[in-house]
């Protein structure tokens, strides 16, 4: 028996509002990283508190996400790909907002840091930023091509992240050492190292459930 049309155009209008918002929430979170890497960098208070200022709509938008998500799970009652699709998207969010809440946390450091002379050693950021940001876009744009071999490369790419975190902050535990002076600065670096290392965890736990989605495959904990 063929399904009436008007059912699954509905249900494909909510999981195309749901993913509309996703992008939306990505999007958002994407422009506050930019900001406050660029409030550091550029030594701008205004980016910084940009940066903070899209938070608070980023979090608007997650408790959106679980409405209508527990709306399309209640309503329509999807199964196979389709309920996977619902609840990755689900899953998706909280990591999406917590790359948001670390874009903040950046912007904070960068604002202590900009109150004093500027540091060299702030460029040990700028590679590890790159690599931070490189993996939650791919992650976003996995799920949404259902590209699982993008993600599954994800996966392999925050063990890179991880080294380069461990380097900065050996680098700059030295210069504390060496420039006691400098030491609540050094500190607010390695703060924002561990904040970069830290997207790569949730662009890690994005692309995993892009994998769930696309193959109905659960990679989590696996080496």
């Amino acid at each position: 028996m063929e399904t009436p049309k008007h059912i699954l155009g509905t249900f494909d209008e909510a999981l195309s509002n749901l993913r509309n918002d996703l992008l939306t929430m990505a999007g958002l979170t994407e422009r506050s990283f930019y900001s406050a890497i660029n409030g550091l960098l550029q030594r701008d208070d205004s980016l910084c508190a940009k940066a903070i200022a899209d938070d608070e709509e980023v979090d608007q938008l997650e408790l959106q996400i679980d409405k209508i998500g527990l709306e399309i799970l209640l309503r329509y009652q999807p199964v196979a790909s389709d309920l996977r699709q619902v609840v990755s998207g689900m899953k998706l969010s909280p990591n999406i907002e917590r790359v948001a809440d670390e874009a903040t946390n950046i912007a904070e450091c960068a604002r202590r840091l900009n109150r004093h002379p500027p540091l060299r050693e702030v460029n040990l950021i700028v590679p590890i930023q790159a690599q931070a940001i490189s993996m939650f876009k791919d992650s976003i744009d996995a799920f949404v091509r259902e590209d699982v071999e993008l993600a599954r490369a994800i996966v392999s790419r925050d063990k890179q992240l991880d080294d380069m975190n461990a380097s900065a902050n050996r680098q700059l535990t030295d210069r504390m050492m060496q420039d006691r002076d400098q030491l609540r600065g050094y500190l607010n670096l390695i703060l924002i190292s561990r904040c970069l290392e830290r997207v790569g965890d949730h662009a890690t736990n994005i692309a995993e459930d892009a994998v769930y989605a696309a193959a109905a495959e659960d990679i989590r904990h696996q080496s």
